[in-house]
């Protein structure tokens, strides 16, 4: 059980061409690059899967497919999805999914706020942060830290469009598969592979926890959710979550001001 995490998460070393290559001299053939680095993180796999299941779901709850692929490119988060297709599958208003979905996607703020100053330059305009900012969800985070560094900064905001757009295609393919194979896809695969998600970042997290405060903060957030969850409060999550990062980050403070 130990090798797993590590070989389905060791990722290759990625060929991004080098900092004065004639490859990254035009905002275009960075764009191109960010869509051949869609190929080289297995994320693009788990999402392919997680989509086949949305896809599925919401052949399964009645909505159209053109519906369906409106959402993936437009929502562009997939726990997200599934709370649209759910609270309006199941009787909800229009603005009661909305306010779902809202407080679903507030978890994406941090994770903004921390890729866009990676691709900002002084003279970058603020409409040229716009797509960037809407491709940003956990898996284009975790390729953004993962990837920018080996990318010349002039050239991450196209290479991080390249990325985003190769990201919300394979998706919108899987989500019509998944769509066009409902009939033949049992539930309990549809609904085993939407686990898929949580799964892959929980180990892609795990991998890439390198200071003490973020094993603290992971650590804690396992061990708190199931005492948590006994409280029946419907944000069992998000308590668990925000405790354990509350206590690591006070243990990381402690830490150094006792250095």
């Amino acid at each position: 059980m130990s090798c797993a995490p590590r070989s389905l998460f060791h990722w290759p070393a990625v060929s991004l061409p080098p900092f004065d290559s004639p490859k990254w001299q035009t905002s275009p053939r960075a764009f191109a690059q960010g869509l051949r680095a869609t190929a080289s993180t297995v994320l693009t796999l788990v999402l392919f899967a997680t989509y086949l299941g949305i896809g599925a779901l919401a052949h399964d709850t009645g909505f159209s497919l053109v519906w369906v692929l409106a959402s993936t490119v437009f929502l562009w988060a997939g726990p997200a999805q599934i709370i649209l297709i759910s609270t309006l599958g199941s009787g909800a208003t229009a603005a009661q999914a909305a306010i779902a979905v809202t407080v679903s996607a507030i978890r994406l703020f941090p994770m903004v706020v921390s890729v866009l100053p990676m691709l900002r330059l002084p003279a970058t305009r603020k409409r040229e942060m716009i797509l960037p900012a809407h491709f940003t969800a956990v898996t284009l985070w975790v390729e953004c830290f993962r990837l920018l560094p080996l990318v010349p900064r002039e050239r991450r905001i196209a290479f991080t469009n390249g990325l985003g757009v190769g990201l919300v295609t394979a998706s919108s393919i899987a989500t019509t598969i998944g769509f066009l194979l409902a009939a033949n896809l049992p539930r309990t695969l549809a609904a085993a592979i939407l686990l898929l998600t949580p799964l892959a970042f929980l180990l892609s997290t795990a991998r890439n926890s390198h200071r003490l405060v973020d094993r603290l903060a992971l650590l804690l957030g396992l061990a708190l959710y199931p005492l948590v969850s006994m409280l029946n409060t419907g944000v069992d999550i998000l308590i668990s979550g925000v405790s354990a990062g509350t206590i690591a980050y006070g243990v990381h403070v402690l830490r150094k001001r006792g250095a």
